[in-house]
């Protein structure tokens, strides 16, 4: 059997319709009056028109926001009728504030964390702008939420390392392995060369490879001899050094699995979704969730990616009660941890190591403000600045 692209998640896309060629979307809409369209087929029609397409920029989305915005509108139009009380949801050219304050409202009854309360609020603004309504969703204060519940904590507030909650990691990559060896494999590429555990299944473990000639890198930034390709979240590709033993031993494992040059790391009989699933049952079999252990495969990355801050810096991640650290050589690594972390902003490395500590000089930590409280970002004002893609 040939090997299943890992890459796609089945049934999410719909090809467009015949009767659509040549209609712009808002001539496609017009096919569809409000008031004789049901609005699920409304929904189903938006969804076709625009969920492929980035909201703010000339690109396209992936398929896993595709199944996840998709899946939101057509629950959040149904539960305006089964959860928020109105007796028929709108058709939702005709969403007002009056509708969103009622959902909001049964999103705080959830008690949905803020992350999720975020997302969702994306995901209307999203809608608004196909809609071309522009600023139609306000901010999350005018529909009665409170900061702590709708502002992400950016930086770690606890180690959430595999380590860090006295795993014994090699013990866990044998056991893990004995169980199924590509699963350990890719584990192990999370814990050695800090991939998701998607880019770990989506991995080709020899066609990945490339020596640093290849990739296009400056000379300066050479750091070792082979580097891995990997596209992470929103598209972005990255190469990362594989400059210890460790990780070139990781490497030669996840080849001693698969079955061939183009290979993933996933079973060749199974595509992406299925892949990704049954790696998380061998997660929850062997004990990684917050109830269980204190961290989740996601720890993975927290391991190896506070090692890389401390290898920079000398000391370990603040997280870990390391510090305190010069500002330059504190940005340097935070700017290194969210390059390999396959993140496009620098305070994105908080979350993986915590927020800056006092500075070595012993002024005041740029994360805070004048009256020495925290500002609104943790890791000071150039928390927006872009990372270079490596």
């Amino acid at each position: 059997m040939t090997s299943a692209s890992p890459g796609r998640l089945h049934g999410q896309d719909s090809p467009r319709r015949q009767n659509w060629a040549g209609k712009s979307p808002q001539q496609v809409l017009d096919m569809y009056p409000p008031g004789r369209t049901p609005v699920n087929r409304v929904v189903d029609v938006l969804i076709e028109l625009f969920n492929p397409l980035h909201t703010a920029l000339e690109k396209t989305v992936s398929h896993k926001t595709r199944y996840e915005r998709a899946h939101f509108l057509r629950r959040f139009f149904r539960e305006l009728h089964t959860d928020a009380g109105f007796k028929l949801a709108p058709d939702p050219r005709n969403l007002g504030q009056r509708h969103v304050q009622a959902m909001v409202k049964v999103w705080q009854r959830r008690k949905l964390s803020p992350g999720t309360i975020q997302t969702y609020l994306s995901f209307l603004r999203g809608l608004a702008m196909w809609l071309n309504k522009p600023g139609f969703i306000r901010r999350p204060e005018h529909y009665g939420l409170t900061p702590d519940e709708y502002e992400r904590h950016e930086n770690a507030q606890r180690d959430k390392s595999w380590s860090g909650n006295g795993i014994d990691v090699e013990a866990l990559l044998a056991q893990v392995s004995a169980y199924d060896a590509r699963i350990g494999a890719s584990m192990r590429l999370m814990v050695k060369v800090g991939l998701r555990r998607k880019e770990s299944v989506m991995c080709r473990p020899y066609a990945h490879v490339h020596p640093f000639e290849e990739t296009g890198l400056p000379d300066e930034q050479r750091e070792a001899d082979r580097y891995l390709w990997t596209k992470g979240k929103g598209g972005r590709a990255r190469w990362l050094p594989l400059a210890t033993e460790e990780q070139q031993a990781a490497i030669a494992h996840a080849r001693s699995v698969v079955s061939g040059h183009d290979a993933h790391m996933g079973a060749p009989d199974r595509d992406l979704k299925s892949n990704l699933r049954r790696l998380d049952y061998a997660l929850r079999k062997f004990g990684l969730t917050n109830r269980e252990s204190g961290t989740t495969g996601h720890g993975a990355r927290h391991d190896h990616l506070q090692g890389q801050y401390q290898d920079t810096t000398g000391t370990p991640a603040p997280v870990r009660g390391g510090g305190p650290v010069g500002q330059d050589l504190d940005r340097q690594a935070r700017l290194r941890v969210a390059r390999i972390a396959g993140h496009a902003r620098l305070r994105s490395a908080g979350a993986y190591i915590g927020a800056i500590r006092r500075s070595l000089s012993g002024g005041r930590d740029p994360a805070q403000g004048e009256t020495g409280k925290p500002g609104p970002r943790s890791i000071g004002d150039d928390g927006d600045t872009p990372v270079p893609v490596a």
